[in-house]
């Protein structure tokens, strides 16, 4: 097309300079021109009050790059390749993503590079204080104007490795992690939006672990931090087919000092890691759906966080992925887990020091492969999937554990991303994973409230979900003297229960 670069996949090139470089500088969901929806721009929408789950369906993007619900707009605010004002070019594989709130009503973005390999192999976080010079990893940061525009790019962290996804802090920083076993790698930094490369993101938290991370979310009216991993050890089964083995964790890590501060979780804490109260080395495949569990916290060696976990008799889950803590509850997702190996989301309740499955998927259309997670200003948790067949999606989950789109992607093979939402609940931003795209949405959101973040944590899930249970698999269960959602959980896993 006509900056020469390559495309996405699809139909046309996405481009920012293509597609909004003729004066719309926004795309709708097919409902306004473009000389209209450049009016539009720079407004504040009045919220208003849904009547049904989610917003109705998505209407095709004549850009055919993000499907949105009528009423809803976008703009691409960064691309991999873009020049950095202080130097280099933005990098590629956009993944974990935070917003905070800035002067001048305006938002800051931190965003993750899930990169590996060496510097010198293509896209890399060109900056100029790494932890380590010879990883391409790292993090940038976009400033966005209340009119949704761009008004710089930074490199905020650099010299890393995989930064996968991550999580933000209640006083105002993002944590990184980094989702590597290699040496002196798999950890987590903290790093500050608004400074590049300060001090905090060039010392690694080693009291949280070194092990493949991948999500965090913080209790802010304890401070504990929750830390899932994502593992690849064996195998799982998605869609039907027999797929690699994983087996993965949950932590969390209880700070020594709590004072909720820039570099406090660096002075030292204790790891620990979810265990079932009643049985050790239980798989998260058999929790019955709506039941809650009571769990306990056992430390572990930071060091070696993954197989002091299995030592001590961990919850195995297959694949965590993307976590987020609100209105009193910890929501994860298990991207792999459920029994046709389509996705899982959890919740742990601190109060009661209880987990329970709140929702399995069973056919395609519910839910696929949740990766990252946020809990939406009104309460409903979202997720972005990473299915790979390139028709990926947001999906929320409402209080009664119906699920609807939000977003679907069509811009090619790759998937969504670091879905957030502004401070003001006003706007929604997801990155395009590869080659590297940020976009902004925004519409008519509903307000937010702590009273619907708090009503979702404490929904009872739905009932009529649970996994499927065979009569001969319960005759086995019974012969075993074993419960039926074990045996589905051993059924699972390829072991024959005769």
């Amino acid at each position: 097309m006509s900056d020469g670069r390559a495309s996405v996949g699809g139909p046309a090139r996405y481009s920012r300079r293509h597609v909004l470089g003729r004066g719309a500088r926004v795309a709708g969901a097919g409902v306004l021109g473009p000389s209209l929806l450049a009016g539009c721009a720079g407004r504040h929408e009045p919220p208003r009050r849904r009547r049904r789950t989610g917003y109705g369906p998505l209407v095709p993007d004549r850009h055919g790059l993000l499907d949105l619900p009528r009423g809803f707009s976008y703009r691409i605010l960064s691309e991999a390749g873009d020049r950095l004002p202080g130097g280099g070019r933005v990098p590629g594989k956009h993944d974990g993503m935070a917003a905070f709130a800035s002067g001048g009503r305006a938002t800051i973005l931190v965003r993750n590079h899930e990169l590996e390999g060496s510097v010198g192999e293509g896209s890399a976080v060109e900056g100029r204080r790494p932890y380590d010079r010879g990883e391409p990893g790292g993090t940038t940061a976009i400033v966005v104007g209340p009119d949704r525009r761009t008004l710089g790019e930074s490199v905020t962290s650099s010299g890393t490795r995989v930064n996968c996804a991550g999580g933000r802090t209640p006083w105002g920083t993002w944590l990184t992690c980094e989702e590597d076993r290699s040496d002196d790698h798999g950890y987590v930094f903290e790093v500050e939006p608004g400074e590049n490369e300060g001090a905090l993101s060039r010392e690694p938290i080693r009291a949280m672990g070194s092990f493949s991370h991948e999500a965090v979310a913080i209790d802010p009216r304890t401070g504990i931090v929750y830390l899932t991993e994502d593992a690849a050890r064996g195998g799982v089964i998605r869609g039907g087919e027999q797929g690699r083995r994983v087996e993965s964790f949950l932590y969390r890590f209880v700070p020594a000092d709590r004072g909720r501060r820039p570099g406090a979780l660096g002075r030292g804490g204790r790891l620990q890691a979810l265990l079932l109260e009643q049985r050790a080395a239980a798989r998260a495949d058999g929790l019955t759906q709506g039941r809650e569990v009571e769990v306990a916290w056992r430390d572990v060696d930071p060091e070696d966080a993954h197989d002091s976990a299995l030592n001590r008799g961990a919850v195995r889950f297959n694949r965590l992925e993307g976590a987020d803590f609100a209105g009193g509850a910890l929501w994860f997702s298990d991207t792999a887990g459920g029994m046709r190996g389509q996705g899982q989301m959890f919740r742990y309740r601190p109060g009661p020091n209880t987990l329970e499955l709140f929702l399995e998927s069973r056919e395609p259309g519910r839910m696929r492969a949740p990766d990252n997670v946020v809990v939406a200003p009104w309460g409903d948790v979202w997720f972005a999937e990473d299915w790979g067949d390139g028709r990926n999606r947001v999906v929320g989950i409402t209080p009664a554990g119906r699920t609807y789109a939000f977003a679907s992607y069509r811009g090619g093979e790759s998937e969504l991303a670091g879905p957030c939402f502004a401070p003001d609940g006003r706007t929604f931003f997801v990155n395009v994973y590869e080659p590297g795209m940020t976009i902004a949405v925004w519409g008519p959101f509903d307000p937010g409230g702590a009273a619907g973040r708090a009503r979702m944590a404490r929904a009872a899930p739905p009932r009529e979900l649970g996994p499927l249970v065979s009569g001969d698999l319960r005759e086995a269960a019974a012969r075993r003297g074993i419960g039926t959602f074990e045996a589905a959980a051993y059924e699972r896993l390829g072991v024959p229960l005769g």
